[in-house]
């Protein structure tokens, strides 16, 4: 199957964009994160586009970025972390080595301090982020085939343990 490598898949804050790169550089490949591709894409942050076109509008945007990226990419990819809400998505997924970076509620607030406006977590985002995690974990865990879980880890350990766990060869 020609593709990525390796694809990164992952709430905010468990370290996709940091360990990929990481990843990337270990494996003697390049990066790439769909979440950039969108950005590039529609010349505005993806907040914005949550905002200014709604989320159903960004989904779409997202899913032709996944689909272009696995069709085109053959480094390390990191995909938004509502990527895997499609089902054509999940499906284009199956067979890739595809590695969840779990990442817990506090450890998430750290890294990216879920005090600060996200559009999917107005209102209350820790309540929200747990929300979005009991509907988004099932469908991580069921596109991957390495659970690594990155609390207390630097992103050097991560991507150790992801090398490990999908017995990727470094560069």
């Amino acid at each position: 199957m020609s593709g990525p490598v390796l694809v990164l898949v992952g709430p905010p804050g468990s370290g996709k964009s940091t360990v990929g790169a990481l990843l990337a550089e270990r494996l003697g490949v390049g990066y790439r994160d769909t979440d950039a591709d969108i950005v590039a894409s529609a010349g505005k942050p993806v907040a914005d586009v949550f905002v200014d076109e709604g989320e159903p509008h960004f989904r779409e945007l997202e899913a032709a970025a996944v689909r272009t990226a696995l069709a085109e990419h053959t480094g390390v990819l990191s995909l938004g972390g509502g990527a895997v809400l499609r089902d054509d998505t999940r499906e284009l997924l199956a067979g890739r080595r595809v590695a969840f970076l779990e990442v817990g509620q506090h450890e998430a607030v750290k890294r990216v301090g879920l005090d600060a406006p996200r559009p999917l977590l107005i209102g209350n985002p820790r309540a929200r982020w747990r929300e979005l995690m009991e509907q988004r974990r099932p469908l991580y865990t069921e596109v991957a085939r390495a659970v690594v879980a990155t609390d207390g880890l630097t992103p050097d350990q991560v991507a150790a343990a992801v090398l490990d766990a999908l017995e990727l060869e470094k560069s």
